[in-house]
């Protein structure tokens, strides 16, 4: 039998500064603390689960969870596992000489051996983050080695310890914190159990507190797919977002090469504000929360998931606070992007009509992913829809096909028109109609930055708003409508108009249109309502200031109204027609308000 001897000595470290090293810049946030210690916990059982498995060890494995205790008389918190344990010169190597790992020993010893993925950190560092909270720390182990004398290991931060003999009968380690005055806030039992649910939700080993197991040992995503059933993922999804609306469907990811890979990533319902509603995706190293800021991870489209991913192989610095940049990061970050197209495809391929009743969910989801991933494009550009005003939808490829006929203008380019708001833009669309013109929805935050998308990558396309233009512009075709105006007469309607503007800096043109069109017509330039729209959505300041929008007042030269405005001889009477032609619309764009609005309600009341 070992026998331990009272020892008293320094700890192995070069300098005499190491804790409050560790205490201000290792870790930024002090909870911490009770992940690194329960994971260490947890490691020491999974090491012994191994052991017993590699017949190395042959005792009753027996109950081996972990259990955390809060005595706020005492003013201590303890872990307690019956794991491993430690003996006496295991605790000189492990917990004296900070620099050397016991958990990388372990791996190394049995690499050939199998499995070493339930190996969570290493007990080094990751023990030390105790006297962040704690005045005194104290260890009580005893190794599950036969014949194995019971230790103590004192120590109060400084770098002097005491080693002696202990009293304990089962294997296993407690370590016991003295709780300082400024860390008074973690006896706090429910700080605690806040704290363990946050980093051990899904830890491997049961973690027991206040008489009740808090953690979750088997998750989903370390489970076959093949032994699950739909109502298990939705199940798990409640237990993540307990407050959302059901997924739409989920993606399992299983890879073990060249990387370690587990994890479930659901697509939620979309709204039109995605940077409010992110839920976050958790990240996971073996069982253990990590953070919820996956942006090195995960491309940042696919941040509009939810979900866990899971990986030993993503590098993080000592703390686990952060990631490191790493190829594998990268190789991660490409092989979900690929998962998540491939999962799109085949449901795209298996379910036409399924997919198209959860596009409108997603369709800012996928359009993202075209505007910020290049190889997500190449996937996704065979199954991303679009919509036109008959709730059909059509494929990019479908779509060009579909109009091609009718839509081509005379330099050979397609043109694609689209409303932003079906209700406030009718008039238009009705236009558009009146031409067999298909009109698209595209009515999502993103889609100003999709519209860019689309004509970059789609050749010999251009896309355009319905009221952007006059219908016959927008669509240029050889054939041009005559005007029934003499040239006097344009010129005279046009300053006619003019006066109706001043000061509000827009452009009057007249032109032949077809006399079923409204008798004024006004419309804003592509380019800039595109580039409003854009900085409008990323909550960017328009590039113009605080101008007014400039439209483009287009007035019909063959309506019946316009003949009947020029023929009027009563100067009064000839401007208050025009202005009311105007004012119709302005009202159709939505642009009439306040006394303008009123009066007008007047005029037309009068004519009634």
């Amino acid at each position: 039998m070992e026998s331990v001897v009272q020892e008293k000595g320094n700890l192995s470290i070069h300098t005499e500064n190491i804790f409050p090293i560790i205490k201000k810049f290792l870790y930024s946030d002090h909870e911490i603390f009770l992940r690194e210690l329960v994971s260490n916990a947890v490691d020491a059982s999974q090491k012994l689960k191994q052991l017993a498995s590699y017949g190395e060890f042959n005792g009753e494995l027996g109950e081996l969870k972990v259990t955390v205790k809060v005595d706020e008389a005492a003013k201590t918190i303890t872990v307690s596992d019956r794991g491993i344990g430690m003996t006496a010169d295991e605790i000189k190597k492990y917990i004296n000489q900070i620099a050397f790992s016991g958990a990388a020993e372990f791996v190394e010893k049995y690499k050939d051996k199998g499995n070493d993925k339930g190996i969570i950190g290493h007990f080094g560092l990751g023990f030390y983050s105790a006297f962040m909270v704690a005045s005194q720390v104290e260890i009580i182990t005893k190794s599950f080695k036969e014949d194995a004398e019971p230790a103590r290991w004192v120590c109060d931060g400084s770098t002097e310890f005491e080693l002696t003999t202990a009293e304990k009968a089962d294997r296993g380690t407690d370590i016991i914190l003295h709780v300082a005055e400024d860390s008074a806030e973690f006896l706090s039992p429910h700080r605690l159990r806040g704290i363990l649910e946050k980093y051990g939700k899904f830890l491997p080993i049961e973690i027991e507190f206040e008489e009740k197991v808090i953690n979750n040992p088997t998750p989903i995503w370390t489970k076959n797919p093949a032994d699950l059933k739909d109502e298990d993922y939705l199940n798990f999804y409640r237990e993540l977002y307990p407050f959302s609306e059901e997924p739409l469907f989920w993606i399992h990811l299983n890879v073990d090469y060249p990387f370690n890979l587990t994890g479930v990533l659901y697509f939620p319902k979309l709204k039109n504000d995605f940077q409010v509603q992110r839920e976050k995706i958790q990240l996971y190293s073996r069982q253990v929360f990590i953070t919820d800021e996956v942006k090195d991870i995960v491309p940042d489209f696919l941040q509009l998931l939810h979900g866990v991913i899971d990986s030993p192989d993503i590098p993080l610095n000592v703390s686990r606070s952060y990631l490191q940049s790493d190829s594998n990061v990268k190789k991660i970050n490409g092989y979900i992007t690929r998962k998540v197209a491939d999962k799109l495809s085949e449901m795209f391929r298996n379910d036409r009509e399924g997919f198209e009743k959860k596009f409108d969910d997603i369709d800012l989801f996928v359009k993202y992913g075209i505007i910020s991933d290049e190889k997500f494009y190449e996937k996704a550009k065979d199954f991303c829809l679009v919509k036109s005003t008959e709730s059909k939808f059509y494929t990019f490829e479908e779509y060009r096909e579909a109009i091609k006929e009718n839509q081509t203008d005379k330099n050979g380019n397609l043109v694609w028109l689209y409303t932003s708001d079906p209700k406030k833009q009718d008039a238009f669309v009705e236009s558009a109609r009146k031409r067999s013109y298909d009109v698209l929805v595209l009515d999502t935050i993103i889609d100003s930055h999709f519209i860019n998308a689309l004509e970059s990558k789609l050749e010999k396309v251009s896309v355009k708003r319905v009221d952007a233009d006059t219908v016959d512009k927008l669509i240029e075709k050889d054939v041009k409508l005559e005007s029934v105006l003499s040239s006097s007469d344009e010129e005279k309607a046009k300053k006619l108009f003019e006066e109706l503007l001043t000061g509000k800096g827009s452009t009057v043109v007249v032109e032949a249109m077809p006399t079923d069109e409204l008798p004024v017509v006004i419309t804003f330039p592509e380019f800039m309502r595109r580039m409003t729209d854009m900085q409008a959505s990323s909550g960017q300041r328009s590039m113009f200031g605080d101008m007014p929008l400039m439209y483009t007042v287009s007035v019909n030269a063959n309506h019946p109204l316009t003949a009947r405005i020029l023929s009027t001889e009563d100067a009064e009477q000839q401007k208050a027609l025009a202005k009311q032609a105007y004012d119709l619309a302005l009202l159709s764009q939505g642009m009439l308000s306040g006394n303008e609005l009123t009066q007008f309600i007047k005029r037309s009341v009068e004519v009634l």
